[in-house]
């Protein structure tokens, strides 16, 4: 059992106030992509819907707008990717109902030092890999030793663990041995984790997709071919993956694992997932019974809303403007705000989304995070920092041009390939151009492969791009903005900015309301930058089977959870 310390108090006040609020992911099933798309609180898909039982053929079949890029978890950076991660594979903890960790190849609760560094977990010793291998705490080591190597490139092993496993940071840059890294198989089935300090939200970053283990002799034996394929894989969750090959196909199937430890609780037999782009070819298999779910756009949200079948998932997911500040013209502070100010979000959401979507003015959700003293919510104490304003966006894009010299700007765009992207990024483009005089913006559509691609390259100028959380914390949206963050693509540097989230990572840690004031403070200088132009709050409408019950809808890593979904005709 855990100790009763300052640390775990934090950790219950923090936990009660965050899983209180939150209400939304990333994204998957038709929008991992991270495209615009949603459930319904206290409908099945956020609950296990207790009382209820499997019946008829354990089938499900789904839709995703796109390839998953990889299943590499030191590789992963999207939803695609940690949704078929989250569902095939099984970290220390995993999400169960209301965003709470669930053991899973930890046999319990951790057992926490007085000062909070130092966390000791006894692993179950009935898990097995689906090749007979045992997973033991070496396969923990040496997964995590891997992510935060700089030899791997990992992006979300630096992100995730620096500044939180000890030694991390130090090795990531090379300073250090990684074997140096705080964590230790003190036997085959006890891990021991040493923290660099005592973060208060460490129990939920267990249960993500960067923290999983890694069988080292199967990884070792593939080489460079590893999670290339289906073929390259194995597994330890409670499915399989089958018949993934994203260079030939554009389909997949995960199939129930019968070696998962927990196999008697999953019901489901096989989950077929087919690559759609079209709304409208999606809504047709749903039509025809070859699909049990379908993301809507805002054209067949009018025809389906108020049916057996329609659902609507409000989640704490913002979509924004990522504006490339190594563009001289974007360096300009006021040609920033000319644009951020510059687009009618209340019509974006009503008219191109209508799907429950709201307009967002800042850089954390609504509904997401409460104050430690006060229990309001963020959003209600910062309120609206960057709204739309054409007359001023106007007066500031004429002083940016003015200071810059020019009198037009040519901008390359980065959006999306699948339908609602396409129709947003063109919108946006509209907005943009018929605000600003002398501006052309230039869009490129591309595949979700491709967009990640050239945004850790810093190929764009502007960039419509989204961020669910990865836990539940509000730095999980402010340290994506420090100048040295992984995500940091877009050259934005404020001194400032990065002074005040260092603080609040660091010397208040344990000061949790000076803590949380920092974070505040901080989102009012990004947002005076217009570092960031805030769109929208994401809520996806779907077509959903009835029949299909006990998806659990996750605020952060996996979107869904299908450990306890199943069936009932």
């Amino acid at each position: 059992m855990r100790k009763a310390n300052w640390l775990l108090l934090a950790m219950a006040l923090l936990l009660s106030v965050f899983l209180a609020a939150c209400s939304g992911g990333s994204s998957s099933e038709g929008d991992s992509s991270g495209e615009d798309t949603g459930t319904e609180e206290g409908t099945d898909e956020g609950t296990s819907e207790e009382g209820g039982e499997a019946s008829g053929e354990q089938v499900l079949n789904l839709l995703d707008t796109s390839q998953i890029p990889t299943m590499d978890s030191s590789h992963a950076t999207d939803a695609v990717a940690f949704q078929y991660l989250g569902s095939t594979m099984e970290g220390l903890y995993r999400l169960g109902e209301n965003a709470e960790p669930v053991p899973g190849i930890a046999e319990g609760e951790p057992e926490v030092s007085e000062d909070g560094l130092t966390w000791n977990i006894k692993l179950r010793e009935d898990a097995v890999w689906s090749n007979g291998d045992p997973v033991t705490a070496h396969d923990f080591v040496f997964a995590w030793r891997r992510a935060i190597d700089p030899d791997t490139g990992s992006e979300y092993g630096p992100f995730m663990m620096n500044d939180v496993l000890k030694n991390a940071t130090a090795i990531n840059n090379g300073e250090k041995d990684v074997e140096e890294l705080g964590v230790e198989a003190v036997s085959d089935y006890e891990l021991k984790i040493t923290l660099e300090k005592a973060v208060p939200y460490f129990h939920s970053l267990l249960t993500f997709g960067t923290y999983l283990p890694l069988n080292e002799d199967f990884v070792t034996e593939q080489g460079d071919d590893y999670a290339l394929t289906s073929d390259n894989l194995i597994y330890n969750g409670p499915f399989v993956l089958e018949d993934w090959d994203p260079k030939a196909n554009e389909s997949w199937t995960m199939k129930k694992n019968p070696d998962y430890w927990d196999a008697e609780t999953v019901q489901l037999e096989e989950i077929n997932v087919d690559v759609v782009k079209e709304t409208s070819t999606a809504v047709n298999l749903y039509d025809t019974g070859e699909t049990d779910r379908a993301s809507l756009t805002a054209e067949f949200v009018e025809q389906y809303a108020g049916t057996e079948d329609y659902r609507t998932l409000p989640e704490p997911t913002l979509f924004y403007l990522k504006m490339n500040q190594a563009n001289e013209y974007l360096a300009n502070k006021n040609i920033r705000k000319a644009i951020a100010m510059a687009i009618n979000k209340q019509d974006m959401v009503d008219v191109i989304l209508a799907n429950g979507s709201i307009v967002s003015n800042a850089a954390v959700p609504v509904d997401f995070t409460t104050h430690p003293e006060s229990g309001e919510d963020f959003r209600d104490i910062n309120g609206d920092l960057l709204t739309t304003d054409k007359e001023q966006a106007k007066e500031l894009w004429q002083k940016g041009l003015d200071e810059l010299g020019v009198d037009s700007i040519e901008l390359r765009y980065l959006g999306g390939d699948t339908e609602t992207a396409t129709e947003m990024d063109a919108y946006i483009k509209n907005q943009l151009e018929e605000t600003l005089e002398g501006l052309t913006v230039e869009i490129s559509s591309v595949p979700f492969e491709e967009r990640i691609a050239r945004d850790e390259a810093s190929d764009y100028d502007i960039q419509n791009s989204g961020w669910g959380p990865d836990y539940l914390d509000p730095s999980t949206w402010l340290n994506m903005w420090t100048s040295d963050s992984p995500y940091m693509t877009m050259n934005y540097n404020n001194e400032e900015y990065d002074s005040l989230i260092k603080e609040a990572n660091n010397e208040l840690l344990t000061d949790l309301s000076a803590r949380y004031d920092n974070y505040l403070e901080a989102e009012k200088v990004l947002m005076d930058d217009a570092a960031i132009a805030p769109l929208y709050q994401r809520s996806r409408a779907y077509l959903w089977r009835p029949s299909v019950k006990g998806v659990i809808f996750n605020p952060m890593g996996a979107d869904f959870s299908y450990k306890w979904a199943y069936i009932e005709e």
